[in-house]
């Protein structure tokens, strides 16, 4: 039992020589992390619609099978997105122990969101250069699954009969929701106990820096109804756009400056999203784009559409975020001739915090203290990550973000991560392997 690894305890001297063993390991594996890194970037896994997820997750499970693991594909079937062309395939590898005990796994998406303008360099070609590896995708967060990898086979070097498990996965979807990934392999048991103990997703919160959960989320699309007539007319019809255009107004008068007043005692970061947040994610109204390259038509919109991401803190209630922005189309529906809407939602998260003294956290904090001599600053997410999915289906609360990169970064062009910084999140983890299945920590 587990208990037994326990019950030996292990000088500091005895400790410190096994985290330089497990560093050293890693330390030999660098350029097969940059290599590692390299390949992962260089399979486009756009999001949407979900390019190259199989081959990516292919080429995963071909390197774990040769270091030992079992592996097996889950397509996400009936996710959205999920067709035959794009397929929301899933990767979970397994490394069973010489002896029972709890079970560690390492969670990071493949997808990748689209590169967009600005690059001085091919997003897709895993170009090193003054010590980084640049890449869509190689802070967020191909990078912290080759660091993950890595952490793990240096582990496993180093102490080949191990108690319990190692798993690690590369899941689908998780810039737009995670309900092909992980969402989806939770509700078919991949991350609930038995199977599964302690979860650690290397998103690019920064190598010193551990991340407790996220503020929550409200995603909701809202219609403002018209009336279609001539544009030569406008009179005869009732215009959806300008209805939309009130309602943007009360929001710029009334709600951003209530939201911004907002504070909460979560440690988010960056200091800005220490306060409630909505974004206006889009708006579309009228015909369709499909004229191009023609002219459109000349017709009163009778449909507008908004799209809102509302972010909320641990301090509010899901009911008051919805009722902030109700209250306002009531109000205008009674003052606003015509004005008419209707409002569904499309996500809700609520909010969520890992306690600091949790084992996983308090494993990788150990492993912080061993490799940068200083203490773990704990932080939040300004927006949500597939832990949501672990907690919230899988009822599995042993679960934070750790891995390199710069937040900052993620999303941006000339996307990068710093090769030291792998090096040093992969000690860390193995660190934290370390505590959580033999059981050895090493004192504050």
């Amino acid at each position: 039992s587990r208990a037994k690894h326990l019950a030996k305890p292990l000088s500091y001297r005895s400790i410190a020589r096994m985290n330089e063993q497990l560093a050293l390991a890693v330390r030999r594996r660098t350029e097969e992390l940059v290599a590692l890194t390299i390949d992962l970037i260089r399979f486009p896994t756009v999001n949407p619609p979900g390019d190259a997820y199989t081959p990516c997750c292919e080429y995963i499970a071909r390197r774990l099978k040769a270091k030992g693991f079992a592996t097996q594909f889950i397509r996400g079937v009936g996710a959205p997105g999920d067709s035959d062309r794009y397929p929301r395939t899933n990767v979970v590898a397994r490394r069973e122990g010489r002896s029972p005990g709890a079970t560690v796994h390492f969670n990071s998406h493949i997808d990748v969101v689209e590169a967009g303008e600005g690059w001085t360099l091919d997003p897709y070609a895993g170009v090193v250069r003054d010590g980084k590896v640049f890449g869509r995708g190689a802070c967020d967060m191909k990078g912290g699954l080759a660091a993950s990898i890595i952490a793990a086979e240096a582990f496993l070097e180093i102490y080949p009969d191990f108690p319990g498990a190692i798993e690690i996965s590369g899941t689908a979807d998780e810039e737009s929701g995670g309900f092909g990934g992980v969402a989806y392999l939770a509700r078919e048991g991949f991350f609930s106990k038995p199977r599964v103990d302690h979860v650690i997703i290397p998103e690019p919160l920064n190598k010193d820096r551990i991340c407790l959960g996220h503020r929550g989320v409200w995603w909701a699309e809202i219609e403002t109804h018209g009336a279609i007539a001539h544009g030569a007319m406008p009179f005869l019809g009732d215009s959806a756009i300008r209805h939309m255009g009130a309602l943007l107004h009360a929001f710029e008068e009334e709600l951003f400056p209530a939201l911004d007043a907002k504070q909460t005692r979560m440690p988010v970061v960056p200091e800005g999203a220490r306060r409630s947040t909505l974004n206006i994610n889009s708006v579309h109204g009228g015909q369709t784009e499909d004229f191009f390259p023609g002219l459109p038509s000349p017709n009163v919109a009778d449909s507008c559409r908004m799209v809102l991401d509302r972010r909320f803190l641990i301090e509010e209630d899901i009911s008051e975020v919805k009722g902030e922005v109700v209250s306002i189309l009531e109000r205008l529906k009674q003052e606003r001739p015509k004005f008419d809407y209707s409002m569904r939602d499309l996500m809700e998260v609520l909010p969520l915090m890992t306690e600091e003294d949790a084992p996983v956290p308090s494993a990788i904090a150990a492993g912080i203290r061993e490799v940068f001599g200083k203490e773990p600053e704990y932080v939040i997410s300004p927006g949500t990550y597939d832990q949501k999915h672990i907690s919230r289906i899988g009822h599995l609360h042993d679960c934070v973000a750790y891995g390199p990169g710069i937040l900052d970064l993620a999303h941006q062009p000339d996307e990068w991560v710093g090769i030291e910084d792998m090096v040093q999140s992969a000690t860390v983890m193995a660190m934290s392997l370390d505590v959580l299945l033999r059981g050895v920590t090493p004192p504050k």
